[in-house]
């Protein structure tokens, strides 16, 4: 049986999603509580990495599990009953036997959110970025007109990225204010590491004025990660939702 699971973690306590050995992470969390609940040893297929300290409202993972049939609302009970409380299993169902949450992803949805006022929040610290100078949202509305399309993200791409290529295809991005929140809406196929948090700190510095809108046409055509800007912190980052071909769509 195939299972997909629909995960939302603030990822504050966490190394990231993927299992690793310095560290406790969300894959892991998430597969004790299996483990303890169906009595195997479980190993989840998440649908992206989050790295240490991003959050997730829209997580996507499946396993397979062939200890015969499971009453899927008690299991999401039983998972909703052991995990910590800063995760949330919202949604559990059965997918085809074909599914893969990581290969059969086709949109990916980050959102990532500055508290822009010249006064920290208490509430929002673990949830934004603090930048305390106003931004020209004009200013960087134009930059991120360079962005969307089928482009060669390297100038966003950390070191030590291990993806094949650093083409990716960025269908929709869009930034508006919410109160004192300035939020970036972001979508493609796929994104390499850090690159949204490293498009969003270059963009900072656009909205102060460091930078011209235009640079970003510069920097895609640079292929240089040292003429952009400073990663922007992990705090500010959620994976909004992760869409999948007709049939599979996550709603959760």
């Amino acid at each position: 049986m195939n299972i997909k699971l629909s995960i939302e973690y603030d990822g504050t306590d966490y190394c990231g999603w993927q299992a690793q050995p310095n560290g406790r992470s969300i894959q892991e969390v998430v597969e004790q509580a299996l483990g303890k609940i169906l009595g195997a040893q479980i190993r989840i297929n998440g649908s992206g990495r989050t790295d240490s300290g991003v959050h997730a409202l829209g997580q996507v993972a499946n396993f397979i599990y062939d200890g015969g049939d499971i009453d899927l609302w008690r299991l999401q009970r039983g998972l909703n009953g052991i995990t910590p409380a800063d995760i949330a299993i919202r949604r559990v169902e059965a997918a085809p036997d074909s599914f893969d949450a990581r290969r059969d992803a086709r949109v990916r949805v980050y959102q990532y959110r500055i508290w822009n006022d010249p006064w920290p929040s208490a509430i929002l610290r673990r949830y934004s970025w603090h930048v305390h100078e106003p931004l020209d949202v004009s200013a960087i509305e134009q930059a991120i007109r360079h962005l969307e399309g089928e482009r060669d993200f390297a100038s966003f791409q950390a070191a030590g990225c291990d993806a094949a290529h650093s083409v990716r295809r960025i269908y929709r991005s869009r930034v508006y204010r919410q109160g004192g929140l300035l939020l970036y809406d972001v979508e493609a196929n796929a994104f390499l590491r850090h690159m949204v948090r490293n498009i969003v700190g270059t963009l900072v510095e656009v909205g102060r004025g460091e930078r011209a809108p235009a640079s970003f046409a510069e920097l895609l055509a640079a292929k240089d990660r040292t003429l952009a800007g400073a990663t922007a912190p992990p705090e500010g980052l959620f994976l909004m939702e992760v869409r999948y071909e007709e049939g599979m769509k996550d709603e959760g």
